[in-house]
């Protein structure tokens, strides 16, 4: 696994071996930043479930001002400084270690506001819908947010729409899928 392009372009990324991760392979990380990237110049980033960093990092590298990163395991949120050191983005970057809806509400103690908001939840566990259901209501986002969501391919979103989201694209891959959404308008 390494970093794609921007800053830290080609940079390896190390993994935590053994745990219950799913890195998100380059190519489909290639494919996802390729649909976002006129959107990260100077803006904020937050990565839920962030494993190993792979996608805050991309997003620094390729022009995010801030990334936070929220991790709950201690050897994956070191493994995150690790790579953070690596690509040398540690100065743009805040890591929390702490369960995702925990790190949300500090975040939002602290008048955090992301333009884009990426979760790779466990599979199969309504993460997704925890999470979004925190973020209706929540000062972390704005009008123009874009949360990304990526989960199995049977993960079913129809109920983003009674949360006040809508469904902006869907990007459908082999074995999961990235969901697009945005805050409705009042």
């Amino acid at each position: 696994m390494r970093v794609i392009a921007g800053s830290a372009r080609r940079i390896p990324l190390k993994t935590v071996e053994g745990l219950d991760t799913r890195p998100t392979t380059d190519r489909i990380k290639e494919t996802l930043f390729n649909m976002i990237q006129n959107r990260l110049s100077q803006t904020t980033f937050l990565d839920c479930f962030a494993g190993s960093g792979a996608i805050g990092i991309e997003a620094l590298s390729r022009g995010a001002s801030l990334g936070v990163m929220i991790e709950e395991n201690q050897k994956a949120a070191a493994c995150i400084r690790q790579n953070l050191k690596a690509t040398r983005l540690e100065d743009k970057s805040v890591v929390m270690v702490c369960d995702v809806l925990t790190g949300l509400k500090r975040l939002e103690d602290k008048g955090y506001r992301f333009d884009t908001i990426f979760m790779d939840p466990p599979y199969r566990m309504e993460w997704e819908k925890r999470v979004l259901s925190y973020l209706r209501d929540s000062s972390l986002i704005h009008e123009e947010t874009l949360i990304i969501t990526e989960a199995a391919l049977e993960t079913d979103f129809s109920y983003t729409e009674s949360m006040g989201f809508s469904a902006v694209k869907t990007k459908t891959y082999k074995t999961n899928k990235h969901i697009f959404l945005e805050k409705q308008a009042d």
